[in-house]
């Protein structure tokens, strides 16, 4: 096995292919190997003992430091750098946030507190922000409070989880923190989810098994398991994090107990300490990716129970080379594997789907978007894919704007708005900028506005379409962003008009389509704009055609899809163009693809996870990007 380099551990050769093997493989090293726990809520002023672990090697555990303030069932949180503990009975009830660094061994020191002196949070977090949901503050509490890990200072308010309770069990990816179980006035089997660089109110997620409190939750970035609890129990159930549903049996215990700290990597789960009736020192682990049975990894440094900690390397923590938590993504020019859609009419209009542009075969679900969405646009990077504006149902039109990351399935998060809300539009973008062009609110407009991809706001005006126009379709090259076809004012045209990305001002004159058409869909290499489907007049067609982005001419014949298709989304890596769902004229769910470099007919790939037009698609490798 070789020796991969890691941040910490800055050696050898980076070969990319035996690291996506050792990281598909589950071997790939963990730049945060430790694992802090600390605090009980034995003594008469609770636990103040912090103990450490090492998750890649067995072993009992050693002392760290201690607690500024002794106290048991508090939260713990972990970013790349810091261990931070919340809350606790000490044994009255505690407000204290402090923390310690991983890299050295000392004592926890003052970070901030919480909004009200408390304990029993449920607490799971991202490489920048922690969460902390619910506990008895003093009551049973439905609040979620969270804190920007980096620095130092109090919790804010997040929003609410969907039911109030104490001693619930979090856990997470860099995208979503999902609580698990709880006391309420009796154990529940709720369980909810926040996307993380939001805020607002929890979502219902499923439900556990079987009901339980003062559980743990340990995650990689894409399955989180929830383990043991009191009565005691040692059952061990996961989720899948993306998605949304019922946990299932996943493994057990070597010994039942709760009030005990969850502590993980992407590969190991450590269960520490707890109460099995009486407080226990047991430390043991499992396979995240597996399940079954646990086995021993050695003993706390003594029988405590209420302890709470985190490590540097669990699954809420961003990803890189830092982990084994998602294999990297090829990326960029001709690489790029992974498709985005949302959005569209009927076949749910929140859902984001997924499916790779190398292997054939169906979407699965990725996440959701925050607010569904009909004749919305979508323009992304390399890593970065943003869905914008679309009719909101019987709410109207949105300006809002929403963005996922390529690497993390799960839910679209606030990006910024554009200038004015509005439905019908064009999207496109290359690396640095996307761009977003015409649509109706409720009369046609010309305007076009880009946003910078890397960089969270709201959309900037950049000029004007030569006339108002709707449901053209769009191909973002590197250089060019290039508008074709639609309909101006309910008449459909065959203006072909383009932008140049890189400088704000109106479009210029390209040439035309073969004939004029609407609600079509355009996609590219870095040198060829492909654009398919539509309708002409009241029918739709199944029309292919091309152009050659570094020019100005009209376009060309390059063959046909499966079926007439109106209505219909098209993306691309550089070798090849997938056209997806649409209206034929009933909903489809087909994905079609075409080689872009040679002329001819599109053949079935796969399916979409539900049939929709009218939707967003964008991928992580089109050929507007280098």
């Amino acid at each position: 096995m070789a020796n991969y380099p890691q941040l910490d551990d800055q050696v050898g050769v980076w070969k990319l292919k035996e690291v996506n093997n050792a990281v598909s493989g589950g071997y790939w090293r963990n730049a945060g190997t430790k694992g802090i726990y600390g605090g009980s809520y034995t003594g008469p002023a609770g636990g103040t003992v912090i103990d450490q672990i090492i998750l890649a090697t067995a072993g009992n555990a050693t002392d760290f430091g201690d607690l500024s303030v002794g106290r048991g069932k508090s939260g713990g949180l972990g970013s790349f750098t810091r261990c931070i503990f919340v809350g606790g009975q000490a044994p009255g009830d505690s407000n204290v946030i402090d923390y310690i660094n991983f890299a050295s061994t000392g004592n926890a020191a003052d970070f901030g507190n919480i909004l009200a002196a408390g304990y029993g949070m449920g607490c799971t977090s991202s490489s920048t922000r922690g969460i902390i949901s619910g506990g008895d503050a003093p009551g049973i509490q439905n609040v979620i409070q969270y804190i920007e890990m980096a620095s130092t200072g109090n919790a804010a308010d997040f929003g609410d989880l969907t039911q109030a309770r104490r001693l619930p069990a979090s856990a997470g990816s860099p995208v979503r923190a999902v609580t698990a179980g709880g006391q309420p006035s009796d154990a529940t089997n709720v369980i909810d989810f926040v996307t993380i660089s939001t805020t607002g109110n929890a979502t219902d997620f499923g439900d556990l098994n079987q009901t339980t409190k003062a559980n743990a939750g340990v995650s990689s970035s894409t399955i989180a398991a929830f383990g043991g609890g009191q009565e005691p129990y040692d059952t061990v159930e996961k989720i899948t994090i993306a998605s949304q549903g019922n946990a299932i049996d996943y493994a057990d215990l070597s010994v039942a107990r709760g009030y005990m700290a969850g502590l993980s990597n992407s590969v190991k789960g450590v269960f520490a300490a707890g109460d099995t009736g009486s407080t226990s020192n047991v430390i043991d682990e499992f396979n995240i990716t597996t399940g079954g049975a646990f086995t021993d990894f050695g003993d706390a440094q003594a029988a405590k129970g209420g302890v709470m900690g985190n490590t540097a390397a669990h699954g809420g923590l961003n990803d890189g080379y830092q982990g084994t938590r998602i294999a990297p993504i090829p990326t960029g020019l001709g690489v790029g594997q992974r498709a985005l859609q949302a959005g569209g009419f009927a076949g749910g209009q929140t859902t984001i789907e997924q499916f790779n542009m190398v292997t054939t075969g169906n979407a699965s679900q990725f996440g959701n978007l925050a607010v569904g969405s009909y004749e919305l646009s979508a323009m992304s990077n390399t890593t970065r894919c943003l869905f914008a504006g679309g009719e909101a149902g019987d709410d109207g039109d949105t300006d809002r704007i929403e963005y996922v990351e390529f690497a993390s399935q799960g839910n679209g998060a606030d990006f910024g708005n554009l200038l004015e809300a509005k439905d019908g539009i064009t999207g496109g973008s290359n690396q640095t900028r996307g761009l977003t062009a015409g649509g109706t609110n409720p009369d046609h407009v010309n305007v076009v506005e880009y946003v910078t991809l890397a960089t969270l706001g709201n959309g900037t005006d950049f000029g004007n379409l030569s006339s108002t126009r709707r449901h053209a379709a769009g191909v973002g090259g590197q250089t060019r962003f290039i508008v074709a076809g639609g309909d101006v004012s309910n008449t459909q045209t065959n203006i072909i008009e383009y932008f140049t990305i890189a400088n704000t001002g109106d479009a210029t004159d390209f040439g035309d389509l073969t004939a004029a058409r609407n609600v079509l869909g355009g996609c590219n290499s870095t040198t060829r704009g492909i654009i398919g489907g539509g309708k002409e007049g009241s029918s739709g067609v199944n029309k292919i055609e091309q152009v050659e982005i570094a020019t100005t001419a009209n376009s060309t014949d390059f063959g046909d899809l499966t079926a007439a298709s109106q209505r219909i989304e098209a993306t691309s890596n550089n070798i090849s163009g997938f056209f997806a769902g649409g209206s034929v004229p009933g909903l489809s769910n087909v994905i079609q693809k075409i080689t872009i470099a040679s002329a001819g007919n599109a053949a079935d790939y796969g399916d979409l996870f539900s049939a929709r037009s009218d939707a967003a698609i964008s991928s992580n490798g089109h050929g507007g990007l280098s």
